[in-house]
C-alpha cells in the first residue's frame, strides 16, 4: 500500500517507515503538515498516518483541509493525546483509527491490515446491503430485486458516501461536506434527510450510531 505518514519526531517517523517498507508497504514521510498537505493535493494515498501536534498545519486541520477538498482518503491518528476529547474529535473529523503513543510497530501494521482489508471489501464491484438490496459503486445505482430504484440527487450522494465508506461510521460533518457540498446546514437537516430516506426503503440497511453518526454494513447471507 502506498502510506503517507506524518510525523515530527524523526527518530520515530524512521522506526515508522522502515518497519512499514518491511512489510512491503511504499512510504513517503513528512515531518510539516504543510508539506504533507501540498503532496495530497498532487498525489493519491491508501491509508495516511498523522501524529496532531505537527508545526505548519497539525493533524486535525490537516484532515479538515483534506474533508473540505473531498479527499477522503483513510486516516490513523498517532499521538500521545490521551484525552477523550482529542479523541472524539478525532474520530468525528473522520478518522478511521487512533493510536496512542507509545505504541509497538506491530500494533501499528495490524491497524493497516485492517483498513486494507475494508478497502479490499469496499473495490468490489458488486454490494449487498440487505436481503433484496445491492449498490453497484461502478454506476452509483440502488437495486431492489435486481431492479434500479428511483433516488433523489441527496439520496444518491448520501448512498455513495456510505458505500464507499462500507462499515465505517461517518459524522454530520463527512456528510455536510459530501454531500450538501459545505453548505451550513445543521445536523437536524441532515438527520431529516436520512430519516426520509430510510422510510423509502422497503428493507433498512442505514444504521443509525446515535450522536455521533451513520453507516451501512455489508449484507453477508447465512
Amino acid at each position: 500500500m502506498k502510506i503517507l505518514l506524518l510525523e515530527d519526531e524523526l527518530m520515530l517517523q524512521s522506526s515508522i517507515s522502515e518497519y512499514l517498507v518491511s512489510l512491503g508497504h511504499l512510504v513517503e514521510s513528512f515531518t510539516s503538515g504543510m508539506s504533507a498537505l501540498n503532496t495530497l493535493e498532487k498525489e493519491t494515498f491508501d491509508i495516511l498516518i498523522l501524529d496532531i501536534n505537527i508545526p505548519d498545519i497539525n493533524g486535525f486541520d490537516l484532515l479538515q483541509n483534506l474533508s473540505e477538498k473531498q479527499i477522503f482518503t483513510p486516516v490513523i491518528f498517532i499521538s500521545a493525546l490521551v484525552d477523550i476529547e482529542d479523541i472524539t474529535k478525532a474520530f468525528d473529523l473522520g478518522a478511521h483509527d487512533y493510536l496512542k503513543k507509545p505504541f509497538h510497530l506491530k500494533e501499528l501494521g495490524l491497524r493497516i491490515n485492517n483498513i486494507a482489508g475494508l478497502i479490499n471489501s469496499q473495490n468490489r464491484q458488486h454490494i449487498l446491503l440487505s436481503v433484496n438490496y445491492s449498490y453497484t459503486k461502478e454506476d452509483n445505482e440502488l437495486f431492489y430485486y435486481g431492479k434500479v430504484q428511483t433516488l433523489t440527487k441527496k439520496q444518491v450522494l448520501i448512498l455513495e458516501l456510505l458505500c464507499h465508506n462500507i462499515g465505517m461510521i461517518l459524522s454530520f460533518d463527512k456528510f455536510r461536506s459530501y454531500v450538501w457540498n459545505h453548505e451550513p446546514v445543521d445536523n437536524a437537516t441532515i438527520r431529516a434527510e436520512i430519516s426520509r430516506f430510510r422510510r423509502v426503503l422497503k428493507e433498512d440497511f442505514i444504521i443509525n450510531v446515535k450522536g455521533v453518526g451513520y453507516k451501512v454494513e455489508r449484507y453477508i447471507k447465512t
